[in-house]
């Protein structure tokens, strides 16, 4: 699914609690590039709550291509009714590159599958907008052989639009290899090559 709607990525990662009918729901959202990394996260709040009865999950993690995987999973609840309510709002809010996990103990007073879905919604969503969001941007390399004289200029060019120089070699000249916005591209080697 692409998307051609502003996307969010998560700045700082959020734990929440939400309690219903004594379940306690203890709901996490945190960075994920890939599914590697979301699987970690998820292995470390198990391990964080060893005793809890459920740890349901989704997460949207955007791809090279622009295709953004999404995944869930209800854990041993009924069928849809916690992963799915817990995707609901990561794409409702067009979060990408995140994991959403939702710890559930329960306390002996059975909720239903509304009551399920609606406490495995509420919690991610709680856990969402407590979250630090920023505008995800795409970033691009690019390789620029470059003057001394020109090395401050770039410098300054790259702090404006939020990029960065990842490698440097100095000879006669300076080869920067440089990470930036996208849309920055164009513009930066331009300016730096006459191209």
């Amino acid at each position: 699914m692409t998307n051609s709607t502003t996307q969010y990525i998560v700045v700082q990662p959020t734990t929440v609690e939400y309690e219903i009918k004594k379940s306690r729901f203890i709901g996490m959202i945190v960075s994920s590039t890939n599914e590697a990394e979301a699987i970690r996260h998820l292995q470390t709040l198990a391990a964080q709550h060893p005793h809890a009865n459920h740890l349901a999950f989704a997460w949207r993690i955007r791809q090279a291509d622009g295709f953004i995987n999404e995944r869930c999973h209800d854990a041993g609840e009924p069928s849809g009714t916690a992963g799915r309510p817990i995707l609901a709002p990561l794409e409702g809010k067009s979060i990408i590159n995140a994991v959403v996990g939702v710890i559930r103990y329960f306390g002996g007073v059975k909720l239903g599958t509304g009551g399920l879905t609606r406490a495995y919604g509420t919690t991610a969503k709680l856990a969402i907008d407590a979250a630090s969001l920023n505008p995800w941007v795409e970033m691009a390399l690019l390789q620029l052989d470059i003057e001394y004289s020109q090395l401050q200029t770039l410098e300054y060019q790259l702090n404006k639009c939020h990029g960065e120089i990842i490698d440097q070699q100095f000879t006669d000249r300076v080869q920067v290899t440089i990470n930036l916005p996208a849309d920055q591209k164009p513009h930066i080697q331009q300016q730096f090559t006459g191209f």
